[in-house]
């Protein structure tokens, strides 16, 4: 394949929060669309790849394997609505994702905490959940409650989620997301929860008070379980956070721009089923993508790479015209 040399092309030279160019920008973009296209995504449900073959993807049923064209991507990203309005249960707590509008977070979920009382570090339950959505529904600079830490101590498996829910949905006035939803089944209790406290679904979306998380596995794959989240979600006119979370030299490639290919071939996938479920359905283009400590085999979430690939995913999002939500260090 020949790839000529470019005129006019700009470069990005040393380290600063801007770590692409517009050109550059355009560069992920485009081999983006190349790898959704000759490569492919697996998609684990068979309702998801059913919505890709109508909607005109290259659909493999056997390999589960769906090659997307880029004009799919290019439309899904157009559709997405530019600005998303996270609801709060009440008005004053409603907040606006939009452009380069800042707003803080919440994140978790984390399975320890220390105990102020006993000064232990301990398995977190679901009254942590409760605590510490009140705690973020006093603290002015967090915008968005996404919840905070596990109850999977003290909840059977199969329904840990909706006692999460209903903690942190009991105990605070700001928007909610879910970042642990487990199946297809406790998404529509979930949505079901947030209609009950609005006065029914309409009502829900025209105010939606709640939203979920959820992750491709990396590289390239979105599984049944994340597939059955974004579809829900987009129906019920919700929002959905579509984050990667991949990993620089361990599930993508190890340097900058070839990680953030295979991490927006991840999230605009997700974006293009979501679009395919429900046009216009609101979206956040997620991450939590860093880079992969192969000393000590962990993802280094406070590392420099990851405020690097953070600052590369705000400015990629803003370049789709779409809300970002990316971690911090």
């Amino acid at each position: 394949m020949i790839r000529s040399t470019r005129s006019s092309y700009a470069q990005k030279q040393g380290f600063s929060l801007n770590m692409f160019t517009e050109d550059e920008l355009r560069q992920v973009h485009n081999a983006t669309l190349e790898v959704l296209w000759k490569e492919g995504m697996f998609i684990g449900s068979e309702e998801a790849l059913k919505l890709f073959e109508d909607g005109g993807a290259v659909v493999d049923k056997n390999e589960k394997r769906v090659k997307i064209h880029p004009y799919m991507v290019e439309e899904a990203i157009l559709s997405a609505p530019s600005t998303v309005v996270m609801a709060g249960r009440e008005p004053k707590n409603d907040c606006v994702l939009d452009g380069s509008r800042v707003n803080f977070t919440t994140f978790g979920a984390g399975i320890f905490i220390h105990d102020i009382d006993t000064d232990e570090c301990r398995s977190t339950n679901v009254q942590d959940v409760a605590d510490t959505a009140r705690m973020a529904d006093a603290l002015d600079n967090v915008n968005i409650y996404s919840h905070s830490v596990s109850a999977g101590s003290t909840c059977p498996k199969a329904s840990v989620d909706l006692h999460e829910a209903n903690a942190f949905l009991t105990n605070t006035s700001k928007h909610c997301m879910h970042i642990d939803l487990t199946c297809g089944a406790n998404v529509k209790r979930y949505i079901d929860m947030g209609a009950a406290i609005m006065g029914g679904h309409n009502a829900l979306r025209e105010r939606p008070i709640i939203s979920a998380l959820t992750c491709p596995t990396s590289p390239l794959q979105l599984n049944e379980e994340c597939c059955d989240i974004i579809m829900l979600l987009a129906r019920a006119g919700l929002p959905c956070n579509i984050l990667s979370m991949a990993m620089s030299g361990g599930t993508a490639p190890i340097s900058l721009a070839g990680t953030m290919v295979i991490h927006n071939c991840e999230v605009l996938g997700g974006i293009v089923l979501s679009q395919l479920a429900a046009k216009g359905a609101p979206v956040l283009y997620g991450s939590s993508t860093t880079t992969f400590d192969m000393m000590n085999v962990t993802a280094p979430v406070g590392s420099p790479e990851l405020g690097m690939f953070s600052a590369s995913v705000a400015a990629l999002a803003q370049f789709y015209l779409l809300p970002s939500y990316v971690a911090g260090g």
